[in-house]
C-alpha cells in the first residue's frame, strides 16, 4: 500500500510540474488570406485611389501614376496573402517572433540583415574615423568627408564581422584600459 502511495503521489507531482505542450491559435490571429479585415482594408485602400482617379482625365499623368499605384497596392497585398502571414482584427499582418519554426522567416532573416547592414555601417564610420585621425588635418576630414577614402572603405566593409574578429584577437578592438578618461568623483 505505501508503494502504491509514493507512486501515486509521483505521478501527481510530475503531472503537476511538466508542463503539456498546448497548440493554440496565434492570438486569434487568422491567414491574411481568408482575412475579412485584410480583404476589407484591401477594398478600401483600392476604393480611395479610385475616387482619385475620377478626378483626373484618361491618360493624364496623374491617372497613369494612380494606376500604377493602384496596381502596386493590389500586387502588394496579394504577396501578403500567399506569404502566410497572420493578419489581426485590424487586417494587418502582424510578425510571430516567439520561436516557432514556421514563422522564423518573418523576423530572423530581416532582423539578421538589419544587424548586418547596421554593423556595416558603424564598422565603415569607425574605420574612417580611425583612418582619418592619422592625418595632418584630421578633424576638417571629419566635417568634410574624403569621398574617395570614405568610399574605398565602404567597399571594403562588407566583410566587417571577419575583420571585427581579427582585431579582437589581436587587441586593437578594444582599447587599453589607460587610454579611457575617468571623471574624477
Amino acid at each position: 500500500m505505501k508503494k502504491l502511495s509514493i507512486i501515486f503521489s509521483l505521478v501527481l507531482l510530475f503531472s503537476l510540474t511538466y508542463p503539456e505542450l498546448v497548440y493554440a491559435d496565434i492570438a486569434g490571429l487568422t491567414p491574411c488570406s481568408e482575412s475579412n479585415a485584410y480583404t476589407k482594408r484591401l477594398n478600401t485602400n483600392i476604393s480611395k485611389l479610385q475616387n482619385r482617379l475620377k478626378k483626373y482625365e484618361a491618360g493624364s499623368q496623374p491617372t497613369l501614376a494612380l494606376e500604377k499605384q493602384i496596381e502596386r497596392t493590389q500586387q502588394r497585398f496579394d504577396r501578403y496573402a500567399k506569404s502566410n502571414l497572420l493578419c489581426g482584427n485590424d487586417g494587418l499582418p502582424h510578425l510571430i517572433t516567439d520561436g516557432r519554426w514556421d514563422h522564423v522567416a518573418e523576423f530572423t532573416i530581416p532582423g539578421t540583415l538589419f544587424l548586418y547592414i547596421t554593423g556595416w555601417i558603424g564598422w565603415v564610420g569607425r574605420k574612417y574615423l580611425r583612418t582619418v585621425s592619422k592625418y595632418d588635418d584630421s578633424t576638417q576630414k571629419e566635417i568634410i568627408i574624403d569621398v574617395p577614402l570614405a568610399l574605398s572603405i565602404i567597399t571594403s566593409g562588407y566583410c566587417w564581422p571577419l575583420s571585427a574578429w581579427q582585431e579582437f584577437i589581436s587587441g586593437e578592438l578594444l582599447a587599453k584600459r589607460e587610454d579611457i578618461t575617468v571623471s574624477p568623483r
